[in-house]
C-alpha cells in the first residue's frame, strides 16, 4: 500500500487559529484524495455512555454538527465499536439494516458506506465516515482507509483538546 502524502494535513494541524476545524477540512481532502467520497462526517464515540455526537460534515445543511445522541447495538456497533473494525456496506439495502436515514442516504446518491473506527489507547473514540456511489468500496479502498486512523485520531485529540478548553 502506497502511503498518501499527510504534507497538506500536517500543515493544516500546526497552523494556528481555527481549529480544530482547519484540521478537519484538511482531514477530509485526505479521505478524498485516499479512498473517495461523496459524503463525509466525524462522528465521537463514547462507547461507556453508548453516545455519539457529529463533529464534522462535508454537507452541513443536511448531516449539521450536532449534539450527543445514542447509537443502538446493531451489526454496526459489533463490528466498528466492539471489534474495533471498518464496517463496510455496499448496498442500500445493506446500509438500511443498520442505519435508519437509508432514505436520505440515497437521495444524496450515496449507496456505500465505510465507517473507520478511530483507536486510542485501546478504546475506539470515534468514526471516520465515507459515502459514496453503490459498490465503491473495493478492497483496496479499505485497506487504504487505515492510512487514514492516524490523521483521525489527531482531529479526535483536538476536538477533545476544544472540549476542554471549552469547560475551563
Amino acid at each position: 500500500m502506497e502511503m498518501p502524502d499527510y504534507t497538506a494535513f500536517v500543515e493544516a494541524v500546526a497552523a494556528a487559529g481555527g481549529q480544530p476545524d482547519r484540521a478537519y477540512a484538511a482531514l477530509e481532502q485526505l479521505v478524498k484524495d485516499v479512498v473517495g467520497v461523496k459524503l463525509f462526517t466525524i462522528m465521537t464515540s463514547d462507547t461507556t455512555d453508548k453516545l455519539s455526537e457529529r463533529i464534522y460534515s462535508s454537507m452541513p445543511d443536511v448531516y449539521p454538527v450536532s449534539g450527543t445522541k445514542p447509537y443502538n447495538e446493531t451489526e454496526w456497533s459489533e463490528i466498528t465499536l466492539n471489534r474495533k473494525e471498518t464496517f463496510v456496506a455496499n448496498t442500500i439495502e445493506d446500509i438500511a439494516k443498520v442505519f435508519d436515514d437509508h432514505e436520505l442516504i440515497l437521495s444524496l446518491g450515496c449507496q456505500s458506506v465505510i465507517n473507520v473506527p478511530i483507536i486510542v489507547d485501546g478504546e475506539v473514540i470515534g468514526t471516520l465516515n465515507c459515502l459514496h456511489e453503490r459498490d465503491y468500496y473495493t478492497k483496496d479502498r479499505i485497506r487504504a482507509a487505515d492510512a487514514l486512523k492516524l490523521p483521525g485520531a489527531v482531529c479526535m485529540l483536538l476536538h477533545a483538546q476544544q472540549k476542554r478548553e471549552e469547560n475551563r
